[in-house]
């Protein structure tokens, strides 16, 4: 197994050491949570360039890149209607419909993938499934340094509190409204695999 192979399967793990961390009742459990994440993202940076730039792409790689970055990003938004539930004084809640959207795109358009492999055909990756992606990163870890700047000393709290909350639920509603909308143009675009078999 090469090394972006090896970046992406270890994405696996840090997704399940971030649910841990996310839900564990010891102190700093929120800031190891953000940890873990950073470091699962730093993982999906690397793991794509790496191989492009040294030529080790593989079918492994493309089947499992993907699958593990929307393993990670629903697993958190999941996560997050329990955490930010249980907490009555979370200044940010995620509603259920949000995280539901969410995943039913992912699902459709994994579904879609699969189709058109199943006719050899290959659906690039569009502009807006890319701002969608990078949206959904963003309000996760702006999701988690709500939580985790509670934990952190008081002149770093202040200098975060202010304003993380607000930030982090404009981007919440933004990243839904991008994962609608980039879920529908790519079913649009590509409807002649699925209108087609009618």
């Amino acid at each position: 197994m090469n090394l972006p192979n090896k970046l992406t399967v270890s994405r696996f793990v840090l997704t399940v050491l971030f649910l841990w961390a996310l839900f564990s009742p010891f102190s700093y459990n929120g800031t190891l949570a953000l940890f873990f994440f950073c470091l699962a993202g730093v993982t999906d940076f690397l793991d794509g360039y790496l191989a492009r730039s040294r030529n080790l792409i593989t079918n492994f790689g493309k089947l499992m890149d993907p699958l593990a970055d929307k393993i990670m990003t629903c697993s958190a938004f999941v996560a997050f209607v329990e955490s930010t539930h249980l907490n009555s004084n979370a200044p940010v809640k995620v509603a259920a419909w949000m995280v539901i959207v969410i995943v039913a795109r992912e699902l459709m358009i994994t579904g879609l993938r699969l189709l058109a492999a199943s006719k050899n055909v290959v659906l690039a990756a569009e502009r807006f499934g890319k701002h969608k992606t990078i949206s959904q990163i963003i309000t996760i870890i702006a999701l988690l340094v709500v939580d985790a700047c509670e934990e952190w000393p008081v002149a770093l709290k202040n200098l975060f509190a202010p304003w993380v909350a607000p930030f982090a639920e404009g981007m919440l509603w933004l990243t839904v409204a991008l994962t609608l909308a980039s879920g529908v143009i790519y079913l649009w675009r590509n409807r002649q695999l699925y209108l087609e078999d009618k």
